[in-house]
């Protein structure tokens, strides 16, 4: 979950560093620091508990040296609290060596207490400074700070990704990465390196990825991968496809609020090129006809937000592909011995293409013999590489980390997924030729929601401003969004949230209800299910002879619900599988604009991070 971001080049390195740590703000941290070699071959390190701003206004109260070589970290705390000392970089061999994390070392207290015996004193209550003293052990025995780190890292047990520089070497960088994101940014005279793209992106748009397992070097003019062994790699080049502009507020008062509004632009985007003459056609997936007609299952795992796109994918695929789906936690799979082989297919969800219950998760199938493929925002990330194919959606960069727009591009994806399955499959229905079409209107559907839904919407959420309790319901499809809605009001505006299947609340939950109490019902259209409709309208009915409040999000035009509605959030007409895209957008704006009305930070939430890359 840190920010890691690493400079060599001619210019000086301080504001490089800061700033890519600023675009790195939205993984979650608690405390910031950087470390630099000045010109006269010194160097230098500076690192504060809390936000970036206190390390910024401790450079600006005194000043580090400047030089051309540095590395910075944004720290979200595991071993130790978030203190000063604890904070990195990290230093070693006299003051002269500096490393940071991201990560857990497994192993650390095994080798500080080796260290201990050698007589080391630490300073922190860090697995980090434990391979910080490690590498200056090495260092000392060898002068050369890529075989130093090679051995070291070869020692570590663990997710991590490190960095690290030493004063003897100026101009160098050296990073490593296991089951731990990190790519590299390429520049004229200068090179990066980064826990994202976000870190460098500002600079150049050339990057690389590197695999498991792998160390980089760089300097102004030179870039080389090798695995932990020392045996040359060849990283694989790619180009980010937004600017650094995207990943800016552009005027709008945060970054949840911007990213909400993106999503017509985030779903045209992931539908864009695969649709041609009226069918779905993903040309990621050409050639792998054969896997889709073999297949006799398949298992969609994630975690959190893209567990709920998961569940909308699993209707459309059974649907449209008529393939078995079922739908697991990433944390929870490889620890229950589930059956796949062969003929499983095994689809991961991650935005960032680094969650590592996510990617361990697909490690643990591919093992099994089973097939994957992932559904992912990130260009170079880890699950993607790890997978046979990939399905990129192209949603942009997500800041703020309660997912918005990431979640509708995902959804989009595995719309788009069932419907070229069931091509492939010859079993597509005759009226997924209607659900195609319409898919091309979506983006416009979306932005009529936002355009029309906003203010109310907004409005309503300041009256309940004091609300402490909210629930939600829905059925079918409309049962994952209201799981996503609970979610999302949870996330950030701290109070309790809960999402039920309606067909549960006569099970126990509707003890639950009492005068007053505010509860979102996601009512599906009375045009393509009579029945269902009729039964979430009797939900309805029962929760309000118990005197709740309810707020019911209905296509236009259906009258049924007026007559039990507190307040009715209207929706354009749309085929099931697409109304979730519609429905989920006022359960965002009603989160957002309810944590506004109460104070909060909608970006970065208490305890939270955007890309949990540990277990």
């Amino acid at each position: 979950m840190c920010g890691i971001v690493g400079y060599v080049g001619l210019r000086p390195s301080q504001d490089i560093l800061l700033s890519g740590l600023s675009r790195l703000e939205y993984r979650g941290y608690d405390s910031a620091g950087i470390a630099v070699i000045d010109e006269r071959g010194e160097l230098g390190m500076r690192k504060k508990a809390g936000k970036l701003s206190a390390l910024r206004d401790s450079l600006a109260d005194s000043a580090l040296p400047d030089g051309s070589t540095g590395i910075g970290h944004t720290r979200w705390a595991t071993h130790g609290g978030p203190t000063d000392l604890n904070a990195h970089p990290h230093l070693s061999d006299n003051d002269k060596l500096a490393v940071i994390h991201n990560g857990i070392i497994e192993n650390f207290a095994a080798l500080r207490a080796e260290l201990e015996a050698e007589g080391v004193t630490f300073r922190s209550e860090t697995d980090t400074e434990v391979a910080a003293a490690l590498l200056g052990r090495e260092y000392r025995a060898s002068e050369n700070l890529e075989s130093a780190f090679r051995n070291v890292v070869n020692r570590l047990e663990g997710a991590f990704t490190l960095l690290a520089m030493h004063e003897d070497q100026p101009g160098l960088v050296v990073g490593a990465r296991r089951n731990s994101p990190l790519v590299i940014g390429l520049g004229d005279g200068e090179n990066f390196l980064g826990s994202d793209v976000a870190a460098f992106v500002e600079h150049t748009r050339n990057a690389l990825a590197i695999g498991q397992d792998q160390i980089v070097a760089i300097t102004p003019s030179e870039v080389t991968v090798t695995d932990f062994d020392g045996n040359p790699v060849e990283a694989q080049p790619f180009e980010v496809s937004w600017d650094a502009a995207a990943a800016e507020k552009g005027g709008w008062p945060s970054f949840m609020a911007k990213e909400v509004a993106e999503q017509p632009d985030a779903v045209a985007n992931t539908i864009r090129g695969r649709i041609a003459d009226g069918e779905v056609v993903i040309p990621e997936l050409d050639g792998l006809d054969a896997l889709f007609t073999g297949i006799r299952r398949i298992i969609i795992t994630a975690c959190g937000t893209a567990s709920y796109a998961a569940l909308v994918g699993k209707y459309a695929i059974e649907q449209w592909a008529r393939v078995p789906v079922d739908v697991e936690l990433a944390h929870e799979f490889r620890y229950r011995d589930p059956v796949i082989g062969e003929d499983t297919l095994v689809v991961s969800i991650s935005q960032s293409g680094e969650t590592m219950d996510t990617l361990m998760a697909v490690k643990y199938a591919r093992e099994r013999g089973a097939r994957t493929l992932s559904v992912c925002n990130t260009q170079g990330a880890t699950i993607p590489r790890e997978s046979d194919a990939v399905v990129y959606t192209h949603a942009g960069p997500e800041v703020a980390v309660a997912s918005t727009k990431a979640f509708s591009a995902q959804i989009t994806a595995l719309l788009l997924l069932g419907l070229h399955m069931g091509r492939v499959r010859g079993v597509l229905p005759a009226s997924a030729s209607d659900v195609v079409a319409e898919l091309q209107e979506l983006p416009g559907h979306v932005a009529h929601v936002l355009a029309e839904e906003t203010e109310h919407v907004t409005q309503l959420a300041g009256w309940m401003a004091d609300t402490r309790s909210v629930l939600f319901l829905g059925r079918h499809v409309g049962y994952p969004i209201a799981l996503e809605g609970a979610l999302k009001l949870k996330e950030i505006s701290y109070i309790h949230a809960e999402g039920f299947a309606a067909g549960e609340l006569k099970h126990g939950p509707i003890a639950l209800i009492e005068p007053g109490q505010p509860v979102f019902v996601l009512v599906p259209s009375p045009r393509h299910s009579a029945l269902i409709h009729s039964k979430v309208v009797s939900n309805i009915q029962e929760i309000r002879a118990r005197g709740a409040r309810v707020i019911v999000i209905a296509e236009e035009g259906d009258a049924a619900v007026l007559p039990y509605a507190d307040e009715v959030i209207r929706i354009p007409l749309a085929s099931p599988m697409l109304e979730p895209l519609l429905a989920v957008v006022p359960l965002q704006i009603f989160a957002m604009a309810l944590a506004t009305a109460k104070g909060l930070d909608v970006d970065q939430p208490r305890n939270l991070a955007k890309s949990v890359t540990v277990e």
